[in-house]
């Protein structure tokens, strides 16, 4: 696709959106996107909402993902860049992009800017704010979520400007990682000697849109998916990558509720009231944790209140990875809207 200079789009950026029934939010996305890049690749993962066909009357490429393989957004983002590689090989850098997104203007300027003067630096991320965070606590949740502070970091999350080289030398995403796909690739990005940079400018606004106890269950138990299998990947290296993770999800979830159940009929059911004494501290733990980092009191017991209980939902993905890889059984993604 091209279009006129005069839209301020960079010469050298290109950028591939992903997504899936995301119906009008892809359409702000593919907008947004359009505004700054010259080239806008979208994949589509299945879709039955006139995704791919509203994306290709807008001018963008579109890649329709394979339905005989996974679906997984490691896998769509590899197959955008190999679009993005075609098209135009002489990219210098990718914007990720998910369809749930609307960039921020400015932001594509200001990434490019960074990985054009900072040569030690592969990957750059901004700031993420969330579209709607007051139709429901679980998106209130996804906002608390991206307060990281600036500077050099470990991950990039899912939306990232990466340099083009740099992505190609690690080998791109693992396709068969589900989710924390963006973890499992910074570790890679990291080990290869680049830097991932966070800089404190507004990169994109993010619509969760959930609003029920049910997805917010079904999106902590592909965490917990997530950390069982990064960990597995790269639990064993320096770093011990996700492995506290792993290890407090089953202390919380899984040993503590047991040692208090077995214990009942010795202690005539006290254990259990002190089992959930023992959740009430960490609950308050986290919470005045937040509230040193300036947050308000609503949102810090809100954040400790909800991070004490997902260590459930986060057992049951946990234990999910262990049951496939078990039984050799594919990979596939947990959707949760």
């Amino acid at each position: 696709m091209t279009s006129d200079s005069s839209n301020g789009a960079a010469d050298d950026v290109a950028i591939v959106a992903i997504g899936r029934n995301e119906g009008e939010r892809l359409k702000l996305c593919l907008r947004a996107a359009l505004r700054d890049a010259r080239l806008v690749v979208y994949v589509d993962s299945g879709s039955r909402d006139g995704s791919a066909e509203y994306a290709r009357a807008l001018g963008c490429r579109v890649v329709e993902l394979d339905r005989s393989r996974p679906f997984s957004a490691a896998r769509a983002r590899n197959e955008g860049f190999d679009c993005v590689m075609a098209q135009a090989p002489e990219t210098r850098f990718v914007q990720f992009l998910d369809g749930d997104c609307e960039l921020e203007a400015g932001w594509i300027e200001a990434a490019a800017a960074m990985l054009r003067t900072r040569a030690e630096v592969g990957v750059v991320c901004g700031r993420v704010r969330e579209i709607h965070p007051e139709a429901s606590v679980y998106n209130r949740l996804c906002d608390m979520e991206w307060r990281q502070p600036a500077g050099e970091a470990r991950t990039s999350g899912g939306r990232f400007m990466a340099r083009a080289q740099v992505y190609r030398e690690v080998g791109g995403f693992r396709a068969d990682v589900i989710a924390a796909e963006d973890d499992e690739f910074s570790i890679r990005v990291r080990r290869q000697g680049a830097k991932i940079y966070l800089l404190d400018a507004p990169m994109a606004q993010h619509d969760a849109a959930i609003a029920s106890f049910r997805q917010w269950w079904r999106r902590n138990r592909r965490a917990g998916h997530a950390y069982a299998q990064v960990a597995a990947l790269h639990g064993g290296g320096e770093e011990r990558y996700f492995v506290r993770d792993r290890r407090r999800i089953l202390i919380w979830g899984l040993a503590l509720p047991a040692a208090a159940l077995a214990a009942a009929p010795l202690t005539r059911g006290l254990s259990l009231p002190a089992m959930l004494g023992l959740y009430g501290l960490q609950w308050v733990h986290i919470a005045r944790g937040c509230l040193r980092r300036g947050w308000s009191a609503r949102d810090a017991w809100a954040y400790g209140w909800f991070t004490v209980i997902s260590r459930f939902p986060a057992l049951a993905g946990l234990l999910e990875y262990y049951w496939r890889r078990l039984g050799r059984r594919q990979m596939t993604i947990i959707e949760y809207k």
